[in-house]
């Protein structure tokens, strides 16, 4: 298969997947040609596919050099506004980055530098900006009236890992999302856009909350049993939590009775 068909062959693909996922239609489903339908089948019956991912690994960083010293290092502008470093070429055609990333310069052909983002809502801040790169979606005129006040709200966009994670199925008791070191903020707010919002709190990640102050002894205090607790009575006290809630339940369901059988007994009166 040559280049350019393989090339028509992804292309085809994507735009059919998206508008079908998205549940967007143009008019009619004319969104791939004939001849790229049968390039999608001639592929699929010649057995060419990817692989597939198991997990995924989003790196977020909440600092980091700025963009002028690493990938737009801006070769033509004074040196007042370019930085100190220079520009090295890299295994991609066209690409240069900072003389101080040699090694990620031979891997450049790997990657899809972005040179698109712009700032959010007339804000230019970072709590806006979370919400716009962790979500996809751009943040509503709150952020710009609340600015750091604003908190995370049950209709929000969902974060990414949570869309992921509401999709992986059983993972053997793993949660979905898990975020470490720390959640991305400090009291007294909570960046918006690291939760799952509109999907539910049943799709939050797994906080494993380490040391915010030293963030290199990373350690999992959630996930360790503390003092002299063994794992037997750990599991003696899941057990009674078990029964309390289930008597919790029980009592529920009997206060909802009572409840709708005075409402009963008030209409026959009536």
């Amino acid at each position: 298969m040559s280049q350019i068909s393989q090339c028509r062959n992804r292309r085809a693909f994507l735009v059919a997947s998206t508008c079908g996922f998205a549940g967007i239609q143009f008019g009619k489903p004319a969104a791939i040609t004939g001849e790229e339908r049968q390039l999608v089948a001639a592929e699929s019956a010649g057995g060419r596919r990817g692989g597939q991912a198991k997990s995924v690994i989003l790196f977020f960083l909440c600092g980091g050099a700025s963009h002028v010293d690493t990938w737009d290092m801006k070769t033509a502008a004074p040196a007042e506004y370019r930085g100190p470093f220079k520009p090295i070429a890299t295994s991609a055609t066209d690409i240069q980055c900072c003389e101080h990333m040699p090694l990620l310069a031979k891997q450049a052909h790997h990657l899809a530098v972005i040179r698109s983002v712009c700032g959010t809502v007339n804000t230019n801040d970072h709590h806006a900006g979370y919400y716009y790169n962790l979500t996809g979606h751009v943040p509503d005129s709150s952020f710009k009236t609340l600015g750091n006040d604003r908190r995370p709200y049950t209709d929000d966009w969902p974060f990414i890992g949570s869309v992921v994670g509401s999709r992986s199925g059983n993972r053997k008791g793993l949660a979905g999302a898990i975020t470490l070191p720390h959640k991305p903020s400090k009291l007294p707010y909570t960046r918006p856009g690291q939760f799952a919002g509109r999907l539910g709190v049943e799709f939050d990640p797994l906080y494993l909350q380490g040391s915010v102050e030293q963030p290199l002894k990373f350690q999992i205090p959630s996930l360790v049993l503390s003092g002299d607790v063994t794992a037997e009575q750990m599991r003696s006290r899941q057990q009674l939590l078990q029964r309390i809630d289930a008597a919790r339940r029980k009592f529920d369901y009997s206060h909802s009775q009572r409840t709708w059988k005075q409402h009963q007994q008030r209409s026959l009166d009536l």
